[in-house]
């Protein structure tokens, strides 16, 4: 029973990171699309990401995350680590328009919701090295935790 009990919790607890990632998806577009190129593309400092640069991260976020879902069910865990702002710099996001991050954000995260709801039980279970080796399950539930942290930054500086 305790075995049943503690993987309902589970699902429980992914089944929020699902619906959260899926609500995020349908609101956070016109939010991100509502705010000027100009303001979306400006950096507070030299060192610092403009907002389309943070909606860049994510999208980097969600590649390497993309390919940590789909190994992590046939490889003994891999071991899938990316410097983020070498990401981020060749990616070149601060060079292209606004809207097209933006729909390439939302587009990559709803296909990351559609894979992991397609996920099985005993493969969520399986581990992926990143800074520390963890569950699938884990790291998706992590993966929406990070993307409201940045999110957050967006909408409200």
């Amino acid at each position: 029973k305790r075995i049943c009990i503690n993987l309902l919790i589970h699902n429980d607890m992914l089944t929020a990171s699902i619906l959260r990632l899926q609500y995020l998806c349908d609101t956070i577009p016109g939010l991100l699309l509502a705010i000027p190129e100009k303001e979306f593309s400006r950096k507070p400092d030299p060192d610092q990401w403009s907002k389309k640069e943070i909606i860049g991260h994510l999208i980097d976020s969600a590649t390497n995350n993309h390919q940590r879902f789909v190994r992590g069910q046939f490889e003994d865990a891999p071991s899938i680590m990316y410097h983020q702002d070498y990401w981020n710099s060749y990616s070149r996001y601060q060079d292209m328009d606004a809207a097209h991050v933006i729909g390439f954000w939302a587009m990559y995260n709803r296909h990351l919701v559609e894979l992991v709801k397609r996920i099985p039980d005993d493969l969520l279970l399986r581990n992926c090295v990143t800074e520390g080796t963890v569950s699938l399950q884990w790291l998706f539930e992590d993966y929406v935790r990070h993307l409201e942290h940045h999110l957050h930054q967006v909408i409200s500086y």
